[in-house]
């Protein structure tokens, strides 16, 4: 059977109390996901905040009260070196993040940006490397398949197949080279208001709220005995695009938001009160078995 994490040898795998002060160095800190983690996490871990020279201060100048803020460019495999020394994690969010970016872009942001983040951590011995992948990695797969972790990637464009070159060096690393990774692929990231646009049924099975990624990456910052791991970061929507299971499995992932209790057009069908399952659990009906244990006791 295809296996989609791995735990350290003879470790069991478990959600652990958040530990203080470690060092966290998050890439591409000014953009929508970093800067949230940055406002939210700040408390929680001590923030590097890399920034590019060319991000603009009204980016920048907020995430000062966060952390520190350090200047950088990923393809910049020294540089890249200096900002990994006494780092515990890094979030690596950095990157190309159109999925019509052309290939030349991609290959500077997305590859070799990629490449050199972790060869850092390695040389530094970092305890672990967050990916920030991407539901594009799998969007080559039909609307109406839930795709599941242990599943081949499939991407849909280049900006996707830029995120599986990623994926699959995050799991080399992982497995040969001994640094804990764990691949976030992250659905239409968007505040509560985008959910209840217009257009926010465009993202009716992809979304995931501002705060139930954040959830999910302290979790994966904090959780130990884990090697690696792809967890599909998306909120409980009552229709999943990617299954979410390990996430809830291996680190406790607990999502807040639906997308469906959140549109105007959808919040009052009570989907997730109507929609039947199609379980054990509809209708509150008894299993058949239950009246042969009875007759038994």
């Amino acid at each position: 059977m295809s296996v989609s994490f791995t735990p350290e040898e003879n470790e069991s795998v478990a959600p652990v109390l958040r530990a203080r002060n470690r060092v966290v160095l998050v890439t591409g800190a000014a953009g929508n996901i970093g800067s949230y983690f940055a406002q939210k996490s700040h408390l929680r871990y001590d923030l590097q905040l890399m920034v590019r020279e060319q991000d603009t201060s009204d980016n920048v100048d907020p995430l000062h009260a966060f952390g520190k803020v350090i200047t950088g460019d990923i393809t910049d495999l020294e540089r890249m070196k200096e900002l990994c020394r006494g780092v515990d994690t890094v979030l690596h969010l950095a990157g190309d993040p159109k999925p019509s970016a052309v290939w030349g872009d991609l290959l500077q942001a997305n590859i070799i940006g990629t490449y050199n983040t972790f060869l850092a951590a390695k040389a530094n011995d970092c305890r672990r490397v967050i990916y920030a992948s991407s539901i594009h990695a799998v969007s080559g797969y039909r609307s109406d398949v839930q795709v599941k972790t242990t599943e081949p990637v499939n991407p849909g464009d280049l900006y996707g197949v830029s995120k599986c070159f990623g994926e699959a060096l995050a799991r080399y690393m992982a497995e040969k080279e001994n640094i804990s990774a764990i691949v976030l692929r992250i659905g239409a990231f968007q505040p509560l208001e985008a959910a209840r646009s217009e257009s926010g049924l465009s993202m009716l099975d992809a979304w995931v709220s501002r705060r139930d990624l954040n959830q999910l990456i302290e979790k994966s910052i904090d959780v130990e005995n884990l090697r690696f791991a792809i967890f599909h970061g998306l909120s409980d929507n009552r229709f999943k695009r990617m299954d979410i299971s390990d996430a809830r499995m291996l680190v406790g992932y607990a999502p807040v938001d639906d997308s469906t209790a959140q549109h105007p057009q959808l919040k009052d069908l009570n989907l997730r009160e109507t929609v039947l399952s199609h379980s054990h659990a509809d209708g509150k009906q008894e299993s058949g078995i239950r009246e042969e244990l009875k007759a038994s006791i």
